[in-house]
């Protein structure tokens, strides 16, 4: 029993069943990335306000880690956390070291690395991915980074099935995201992947952040701010939200917007980065994981009011999207619950 205690003491996490997820920093972090981290999956609760996550930050040695700006992080944790930890996210790093250079890892960082156990999901923020190919993790899966930085990552890790214009890429328990914004996204993925799209959306609501952006949109777009007095597609996209249940033809959104069809096509996807159609699929399964949690719908129900038409038709898109029918999808996140 002593040892057990002591054992416990010296975790760094507090073994009360929370997920646990380590965020490993270097010199040169992007404090905002690691703020993403933090911020984004500490906000998730269950209903009765519990948390469900456990951040720590953790670096290779214990003590101040300088940042991209003018101060330093004081970082209590060193890689022991790396072995413990469910989820272990690696940001990007402003002062490049080898990894970013050469290739390669230096040692303290492969050691620390080596450390993560079997199974872990491991992802990484903007150039973090530089580490994660670094050390082999990338090899043969796809996975993304900055778009500014994919020549040279090409060129480092030719064994990496690159896809350089995508806002994260999931590969087997390996994710990669693009740039800063696009780790609010992947934290999103991976709060919507444990614990469901309703505890996601909680999370986006207190944030104040879109709950979703496809992974496979673009990682930008070409009017990423409307130019003033511009027409928009915003009250098009508003009345698709409130009406995924009924049929929305491109001709219909289009109408209302006073656009052609090619235009209002060109101009969707130059906000949104994506096309009418993928983004009314993508909003359509949102809307189908929320009533299958939230609710006891029948699944035929359920389709009809996200706009699939049909339960196979839903069972189709759900198989696509996420690797699981209804039924499945409705277990697994009640029981999380």
């Amino acid at each position: 029993m002593a040892m057990m205690c002591k054992d416990r003491a010296m975790s760094v996490f507090r073994g009360d069943g929370r997920h646990r997820v380590a965020v490993l920093v270097r010199h040169g972090v992007l404090p905002i990335e690691l703020g993403i981290v933090h911020r984004l999956m500490g906000r998730a609760h269950t209903a009765a306000g519990e948390p469900l996550y456990e951040v720590v930050t953790c670096a290779t040695t214990p003590g101040p880690v300088r940042s991209d700006a003018d101060f330093s992080i004081d970082v209590g944790h060193g890689p022991e956390a790396l072995a413990e930890a469910d989820t272990v996210v690696v940001p990007a790093a402003h002062e490049h070291g080898t990894a970013e250079e050469e290739g390669r890892l230096p040692e303290p960082l492969a050691a620390a690395l080596a450390r993560i156990r079997p199974g872990t999901r491991i992802a990484s923020i903007c150039t973090g991915a530089f580490v994660l190919a670094a050390a082999g993790l990338l090899d043969g899966r796809r996975a993304t980074t900055h778009w500014a930085s994919c020549d040279r990552f090409r060129a480092l890790f030719p064994r990496v099935l690159l896809a350089p214009d995508i806002l994260y890429a999931e590969d087997g328990n390996v994710l990669t995201s693009a740039g800063v914004a696009s780790g609010i996204d992947l934290c999103l993925h991976m709060v919507r992947s444990d614990f469901g799209a309703a505890v996601a959306n909680s999370v986006a609501r207190r944030t104040l952040v879109p709950p979703h952006r496809d992974g496979g949109q673009a990682q930008f777009t070409e009017r990423p701010v409307p130019t003033p007095g511009a027409r928009s597609t915003e009250r098009a996209r508003a009345f698709a939200l409130d009406h995924l249940g009924e049929p929305l033809t491109l001709r219909a959104l289009a109408a209302r917007e006073s656009m052609s069809v090619r235009t209002f096509t060109r101009r969707f996807r130059e906000e949104t980065g994506v096309s009418p159609q993928r983004w009314l699929t993508v909003q359509r399964v949102e809307r189908a994981r929320r009533l299958l949690e939230e609710t006891d719908l029948p699944v035929d129900r359920i389709a009809h009011a996200a706009g699939f038409g049909t339960g196979a038709s839903l069972r189709q898109h759900l198989q696509t999207a996420l690797g699981v029918s209804p039924s499945a999808y409705r277990r697994t996140f009640r029981a999380a619950a």
